[in-house]
């Protein structure tokens, strides 16, 4: 992927709000990100589709659940550009909700891989 293609690919915010929710975790599940967003499972799941076939994230199966993690084989630089994000004060400030709904959720399925 070309660094134009991610930007692209970022310049959705609820994109951005998964991608730093899930790696910032390590690994969640659709119900998560939907209750951690607040937004519908149909939207969520597209997104993360886009994020999937784009290469930045992929999916466990396990059960019933579909988990999302970031991808093993990311470029150097879209890592670099990744943590950068994650390291930022926006994940404190801008997305803190996100970060307490997911936190306040009880009975979250656990990824095991």
């Amino acid at each position: 992927m070309l660094p134009h293609q991610f930007f692209k690919l970022l310049s959705d915010e609820t994109r951005v709000r998964c991608l730093m929710l899930i790696v910032r975790q390590e690994c969640l599940s659709v119900g998560e990100l939907t209750q951690a967003l607040q937004e519908s499972q149909p939207k969520i799941s597209r997104h993360l589709a886009q994020l999937r076939s784009n290469g930045i994230l992929t999916d466990v199966r396990q059960g019933q659940w579909v988990f999302y993690r970031l991808a093993n084989d990311l470029p150097g630089w879209m890592l670099k550009l990744i943590d950068d994000l994650i390291a930022s004060n926006c994940l404190k400030t801008e997305y803190q909700q996100d970060i307490e709904r997911l936190e306040a959720m009880t009975s979250r399925p656990q990824c095991c891989v």
